[in-house]
């Protein structure tokens, strides 16, 4: 399976970035575009895994997501990678807020994949939504131009989901798996108990 760890903006977030994107795409139709319904904020690109590292991982990105607190993000401004070249590829919708926070959770999470076998990127982080992307590369500055100023409310990222990318397939991003952020079991719960 190809998968990535993402967060999900919610469908009001989505729309104000929608909004703008529209000013775009009259500007430079020619882009490959990003349907909203695709919109997330990848936090750690895991590439192709093993079904037999599946069990490991979702148990180790479970761990990581238990020992965070939810996040306060906004999609703020625009950018490109590259970021200091003419001739760019990838246009996103930046996003900040709790980015600090955002920051260690992407650590931990890249630290529990490595400790699986799974290697991943080290980069520094930059947290975006990617709606659009140019082959060849070239100068974005004008689209980026024509979006104009973005600044969606803040949202509160409770939840991480696994996710799934298959290229080609009518519904691109499947969701593997979800967890809530600083989920903790209630101790005041008495346990299941089977009834068989």
């Amino acid at each position: 399976m190809r998968l990535f760890v993402a967060l999900a903006p919610p469908p009001d977030v989505v729309e104000t970035v929608r909004e703008a994107v529209d000013r775009g795409r009259r500007h430079t139709p020619d882009l490959r575009w990003t349907p909203p319904g695709a919109w997330h904020l990848t936090l750690l690109f895991l590439g192709r895994v093993d079904d037999d590292l599946l069990p490991g991982l979702t148990g180790a990105l479970g761990r990581v997501a238990r020992n965070r607190r939810s996040l306060e993000l906004a999609a703020r401004g625009w950018g490109t990678f590259p970021r200091s070249n003419a001739r760019t590829s990838v246009l996103w919708a930046g996003v900040n807020g709790d980015t600090q926070a955002l920051g260690i959770l992407v650590d931990r999470l890249r630290a529990a994949a490595d400790r699986i076998g799974i290697e991943v990127d080290h980069r520094p982080y930059v947290p975006h939504i990617t709606v659009a992307r140019s082959r060849p590369a070239r100068d974005l500055s004008g689209t980026v131009h024509s979006l104009g100023t973005l600044r969606s409310r803040r949202w509160e990222a409770r939840e991480m989901h696994l996710v799934e990318s298959r290229p080609g397939s009518a519904d691109r991003y499947r969701t593997v798996r979800t967890w809530a952020l600083g989920w903790k079991p209630d101790p005041t719960r008495p346990p299941e108990r089977s009834t068989s």
